[in-house]
């Protein structure tokens, strides 16, 4: 049926698209090609220096260490969620070497099949299918990408039943890769009534959480609605650039339920994992406990996120496509239906065909719908504007520290290459 992953025992040699797209990239600058690159989901900013001393101050902390993560790790990180609007016990905690880890671990150990948003972030059906069960998708509402359209939620796991399948599990992300929206605290509300009707699990997936473009948004976990079956996920590589550094965490429900799944992902951290390597737990310790000077350093890369993705919203909508506004994260999901003739003449008549001929023809790297399940025919893409901000340290630096980033003439001139490109590749 459309909306149907089926499960496979198979496993694929294949790498995540946006990980390939990257080294492809890679390959094409040493080259000596110049690629305005959108194509790859990192924060690509220097490492705080605080964060850097903290890991040197754990260098010596060479011991295996507690599965689920040291007592001071562990506090802090309850510390950063009582301060979210949910009040956490240390013993509600798991660490982990990235967030990646943590959902294929409760895709392990949670039965039942994912019902997922679609489009999606690359991963989720991947592990869905390594865990053995089936992906369920729902098409995404027009208010925001990230959650399944409510309207449509409660009967396509009724028609999934029908057909054998059985939900158990409901992932919501907010805000969101690939379209950069965050669902309106109604939106989360109406999905928190169904997961309670239909007995799913939620994973709340907010690694994007602290890079909302408008610190004053209203933002609601499902966490604050339905605590006792949500667990949520997040980690340091989006907020804080720390993708290399491999740092997630995850807090369980507090009830008896709760408990006994975060011991059977406990069991499946201690026979994978084994615990989070010790020096990234001194990093994580100093991190979750937002000292100062830390979140005036998020306040700062955020606001950068934010200027940088509306400003690439107005060159995609500019060029005709149409595209929901950037509220969070560092992502554009624009759609070129309109322009769909125009293009069919170049000889693109799909996601993956556009994606092409913008990195061969126009050196513009993106990465197309269909890796994040959308309909391969619909022409749209998703482009990690952060990837803008410099090739250098130095360039990096001056982005996040600028009144005006748009103005520095490194991202003036990426912006311009990339409005040329979309010129000649639309006429407009």
């Amino acid at each position: 049926m459309p909306g149907r992953t089926a499960a496979s025992t198979g496993r694929s040699a294949r790498i995540s698209p946006n990980l390939a797209l990257d080294q492809r990239i890679a390959e094409r600058a040493a080259a000596g090609e110049r690629i305005v690159h959108l194509g790859f989901g990192e924060s690509r900013l220097p490492v705080f220096p605080p964060l850097a001393e903290a890991l040197t101050a754990g260098a010596d902390r060479n011991a295996y260490g507690p599965v689920v993560g040291d007592p001071g790790v562990r506090s802090a990180v309850a510390g950063y969620f009582d301060r979210r609007g949910l009040p956490t016990d240390p013993d509600q905690v798991i660490v982990a070497p990235g967030s990646k880890a943590l959902l294929l671990a409760l895709q392990l150990v949670h039965p039942g099949d994912v019902l997922l948003a679609d489009p999606c972030w690359v991963t989720y059906r991947p592990q869905v299918l390594l865990a053995g069960k089936r992906a369920i998708t729902v098409p995404i509402p027009a208010e925001a990408g990230g959650v399944p359209d409510p309207a449509l939620l409660r009967d396509r796991i009724r028609s999934a039943r029908l057909d054998g399948d059985r939900p158990g599990i409901l992932v919501l992300t907010s805000p969101d890769n690939p379209t950069g929206t965050c669902a309106e605290p109604e939106l989360v509300r109406e999905l928190c009534a169904i997961a309670e009707d239909e007995d799913l699990l939620v994973i709340s997936d907010e690694i994007y959480r602290d890079l909302l473009h408008d610190p004053d948004r209203p933002y609601l976990s499902p966490a604050e609605v339905i605590p006792h079956r949500t667990v949520v996920v997040t980690g340091l590589s989006k907020s804080l650039a720390l993708g290399g550094w491999r740092i997630g965490v995850a807090r369980f429900p507090a009830d008896d339920a709760g408990r006994r799944l975060r011991a059977e992902v406990a069991s499946v951290a201690s026979e994978s994992w084994s615990t989070l390597a010790g020096p990234m737990q001194a990093v994580a310790e100093y991190a979750y406990g937002e000292p100062p000077e830390l979140t005036a350093r998020l306040r700062a890369d955020a606001r950068l996120h934010g200027i940088v993705a509306a400003a690439v919203h107005r060159i995609f909508t500019e060029a005709g496509a149409v595209c929901r506004p950037p509220t969070g994260g560092f992502y554009v999901y624009p759609d070129f239906a309109p322009l769909r003739d125009e293009l069919a003449r170049l000889g693109v008549t799909d996601g993956e065909g556009l994606q092409h001929h913008l990195l061969e023809e126009r050196g513009v790297a993106v990465l197309a719908g269909a890796h994040f399940g959308d309909d391969p025919k619909a022409l749209r893409f998703r482009a990690a504007t952060s990837m803008l901000y410099g090739a250098t340290r130095a360039e990096q630096r001056a982005a996040r520290e600028a009144g005006d980033p748009l103005g520095l003439p490194h991202v003036a001139a990426e912006l311009d290459r990339l409005r040329q490109g979309l010129a000649a590749l639309t006429g407009h």
